[in-house]
């Protein structure tokens, strides 16, 4: 068997980690996350300098305390 060698375009993979697509897809696990966790939790989002973030965070005090006794965003990621 011969051996596969692959190169990767460091442009071309720096570009898709920026791209609309990517942040698209984080998105929709963001929010998917942030819907399992329940009421007081939000998405945010920006493009960094090599790729797209996206996080979800407890946006309201009641949610803090519940996110610090629970667990809950763990446990929303893990369903």
């Amino acid at each position: 068997m011969a051996k596969l060698r692959v190169e990767l375009n460091s442009a071309g993979v720096r570009e898709l980690l920026k791209s609309p697509e990517i942040m698209q897809a984080c998105r929709a696990q963001a929010l998917m996350v942030a819907g399992r966790a329940g009421d007081g939790y939000e998405v945010s989002e920006y493009t960094g300098k090599t790729r797209v973030n996206v996080s979800v965070h407890a946006s309201t005090r009641e949610a803090y305390k519940d996110n610090l006794k629970n667990n809950t965003l763990l446990k929303a990621v893990g369903k």
